[in-house]
This record gives C-alpha cells, sequence and structure tokens, in this order.
C-alpha cells in the first residue's frame, strides 16, 4: 500500500473508536453482549490481530461466519482500520459497507473522499475521464460528511472537533471536483476560501504547511484563470504560497507568480512589498491593491504629454501614436505627417504590381503582419515585385492616411529608389521595437 494512506491513519485517532469487547452486556449502560462463545471468541480473535492483514483477514472471516451479529458495526470499524494501512481500494469497500450499517459514519466518508481525491490525481495526467469520475465519488461522499448531523451518543464538543479536522478537507475535494470535473472555477474559488476562513479559525497554522498551503497555491492559479482573470486575488495566494512552500518549490512558484505580476503591473517592480504583505496573513486586506500597467493608450498620451514636438519624433513613435494614442492626438500628429514623403524600411509581407505591404516595427515582423501599406505611384514590372520576406531600404511613399483599429498606416505614390533622392529619412526610434 502506497503511503498517501499514513496521513488517514492519524486522522483516524480524533475519531471515536469502538470500546475493547465485552463478554457480558449491561443493558443500562448500552454496552454490547456475545451470547455465542463461539462468535465471541472468533470476535477476540479479529480485534487482537496485531497486523493490519492479519486483523483484516480475522475480521472478513468473522463477517463472514456471523453476517448479522451485534458487534457487526464494531469489526466493520476495525476492517476499515486495517485495510487502511495496506489497501486504499479494499479500504473503499469497508467504508461503503459500514455505511450500509451506519449511513452517519464521519469516518467512513473522510476515507472515501480521502482516498478517492488520491486516486484521482495518480490518474490525472493519463486518465483525463477516470479522474473526473473519481472526483466526482470524493465529492458526494465529502458533501455527504458536509451535511452530517450529530449522531446519538457522541458528544457536541466530540463532534465539533471531528468536524474542524474533517470539513476543511471536505471543501478541498469539492473544489478540486469543481475545477477538473464540473469545471466550475468560481465554485472551486468559493470552497478554497471556506476550507482556509474555518483553518484560520482553528489552527492558523495548518495554512502555511500542506495540504491547505498546496491548496493557497491551486486557488491562486484558479484566479487567473477566471474570465476575466482575477489577478489581485491571484498574485495574493500566489505569492502566499511561494512564502510558506519547502526550498525545492520555491522557484517554481516565483517564477509563476512574477509572472501574473509583471503581466498585470508591467514589471517585477513592488512584488517583494507583495510577498511580505500576503506572509501577514491568509486574505488580502480590503485596501489590498497591485497598480496595472499602464494601458497603451495612456503610454501615447504620456509620450506625446512629454514630447509636443511633432517634428522630433522618429518612425516608431509615430506609428505607436497614431495606434494607441487619443483620436485627438492621433489627429493633431497625422496632420503634421499627411503628404509628407519618406523612406519605409521594413519587411514585405505581400506584394503585387500596385501595392505593397510591409511590416515595420519588431512586432509586426513577429507577428508577419503588415502595419504599412505602400500604394505605389505606378505599377510595377513582374521582376521588380519584391518577394514575402524581403528587406526594403529604398522604399519611399507619400503619408496619406491611416486607422487605429487595425493599425495601419497607408502611403501613397510609392516608388522603389534605385538613386538616393533628398527626402526626409525618418530613422526608428532606438527606445521602440522598431527596425532602423
Amino acid at each position: 500500500m502506497k503511503k498517501y494512506l499514513l496521513t488517514s491513519v492519524v486522522i483516524l485517532a480524533g475519531f471515536c473508536m469502538v470500546a475493547a469487547p465485552l463478554a457480558q452486556a449491561q443493558d443500562a449502560s448500552g454496552q454490547i453482549t456475545i451470547k455465542n462463545p463461539a462468535e465471541y471468541n472468533s470476535y477476540q480473535n479479529a480485534v487482537s490481530q496485531t497486523t493490519p492483514q492479519a486483523k483484516a483477514a480475522a475480521c472478513e472471516a468473522f463477517l463472514s461466519s456471523y453476517p448479522q451479529s451485534v458487534v457487526k458495526l464494531a469489526i466493520l470499524n476495525q476492517l476499515l482500520d486495517a485495510y487502511t494501512q495496506f489497501d486504499a481500494s479494499k479500504a473503499v469497500d469497508a467504508a461503503n459497507r459500514l455505511l450500509q450499517v451506519d449511513p452517519s459514519n464521519l469516518k467512513a466518508l473522510y476515507l472515501i473522499a480521502f482516498i478517492k481525491k488520491q486516486q484521482a490525481a495518480q490518474v490525472a495526467a493519463s486518465n483525463p475521464a477516470q479522474q473526473a469520475q473519481l472526483l466526482d465519488d470524493a465529492a458526494a461522499a465529502a458533501q455527504k460528511g458536509l451535511a452530517l448531523a450529530k449522531p446519538d451518543g457522541v458528544t457536541d464538543d466530540a463532534f465539533k472537533k471531528q468536524k474542524s479536522t474533517t470539513d476543511p478537507f471536505f471543501h478541498s475535494v469539492v473544489a478540486y471536483d469543481d475545477i477538473y470535473s464540473k469545471k466550475d472555477l468560481q465554485g472551486a474559488i468559493t470552497e478554497f476560501r471556506t476550507e482556509l476562513e474555518m483553518l484560520s479559525t482553528s489552527n492558523p497554522a495548518a495554512t502555511q504547511v500542506a495540504p491547505a498551503l498546496n491548496d493557497t497555491l491551486v486557488l491562486g492559479q484558479t484566479y487567473t484563470q477566471l474570465k476575466p482573470a482575477d489577478m489581485i486575488n491571484g498574485i495574493w495566494y500566489l505569492s502566499r504560497a511561494e512564502n510558506f512552500a519547502p526550498a525545492q518549490f520555491k522557484p517554481a512558484i516565483d517564477k509563476q507568480a512574477k509572472y501574473w505580476y509583471k503581466r498585470f503591473h508591467g514589471s517585477a517592480d513592488g512584488y517583494d512589498a507583495v510577498m511580505a504583505e500576503s506572509a501577514k496573513s491568509v486574505f488580502p486586506p480590503q485596501d489590498f491593491k497591485i497598480a496595472p500597467a499602464p494601458t497603451p493608450k495612456e503610454i501615447a498620451d504620456k509620450f506625446v504629454a512629454d514630447n509636443p514636438d511633432f517634428s522630433t519624433y522618429a518612425m516608431g513613435d509615430s506609428e505607436y501614436v497614431l495606434a494607441n494614442a487619443s483620436p485627438e492626438n492621433a489627429e493633431k500628429l497625422f496632420a503634421t505627417l499627411k503628404d509628407k514623403v519618406v523612406i519605409i524600411p521594413g519587411t514585405v509581407v505581400s506584394a503585387d504590381a500596385n501595392q505593397i505591404k510591409l511590416a515595420v516595427t519588431d512586432d509586426a515582423k513577429a507577428d508577419k503582419v503588415a502595419d504599412f501599406t505602400i500604394n505605389m505611384k505606378k505599377p510595377l514590372a513582374d521582376k521588380d515585385i519584391p518577394a514575402a520576406g524581403t528587406d526594403m531600404k529604398n522604399l519611399v511613399g507619400t503619408y496619406d492616411s491611416y486607422t487605429q483599429t487595425p493599425p495601419q498606416i497607408i502611403m501613397r505614390d510609392g516608388e522603389i529608389q534605385v538613386e538616393k533622392k533628398p527626402v526626409s529619412h525618418h530613422k526608428p526610434a532606438a527606445g521602440h521595437h522598431t527596425h532602423s
């Protein structure tokens, strides 16, 4: 049996176990009498075995011989405890048999949820359909456990203690079922948060170690997968997981957390402050914020405000402003460009006799899309039509119009220079994604 069941063995210590066997019953105290000596001896043999395998075999033999025994519930408990230590599938079977006799058995529900969740993790990569079914089964047991009322004979304090141990785990199981079977990310977030809220109240230290810490990591990942993504919460829980993760896992979590942080904020600046803050509490304070990166429009409009002399703009500056600035700023700039003749350096995306489409900026070249359209002054001869992928440095055109969606600058009177002419040569700015 794999060692993942050992965790459940520890959990079992918190459940009410059956008392030692009694040869004589006292009705007033509720103790059980086994009147048949042979049955009693078989019972004694089962519960006195010292290895899990021997105990399981002896319990099975007892149940086979005495299927309606007054101590059937006690033997099923012993059987479940034994199988839990060495055979997961038989433990689930024993738990289901126990639930047939005692539908409110919290231990049995917990173990079914626990084992099914572990089995789902083992087949996740190889059999997603089986993973989903196992998680459905685990979640069904978890939901029953969450809804369980206090059974007779268990004190309020004992039941509360048991539920404080099992309920956070049950919420975790339901969360994983929501993600991988139900595809309900928002439902998973609610379950994970409930789990962490319960633990932060009853056992705060448990939120800093597995399994709750792993659930904190998955919670952060889940926030980033929402549409639209909730970056603030996603980054918070990823950074909190990084804070308390074992050293060998920190680099991988750091890479994830910083990826989303830089994607949202625009740079890694300030991430250390987020790390320090998320170490202090499970949940982000109400006033917790991360400044988003400026939008292309904000960048373009600020560039115009900081550089009011349009004559100083390189071609890359002009194109970025025309594509992203406010319509007012774009129009002001284009009024200074219209009818100007310039050399347009770029890579041919497509061409025919009457038109050449160029990728001028680095982004356009990487995406292999045209951001300049040059309408030729005269049709090109077939031999002069440049092939796609050709780098051109001698194409001349006159600014004619532009569009912001999609970003496009349209030139007229295009010509391929044979000899250099005295025209304004706008060299792209080094600070922008352009090609000189």
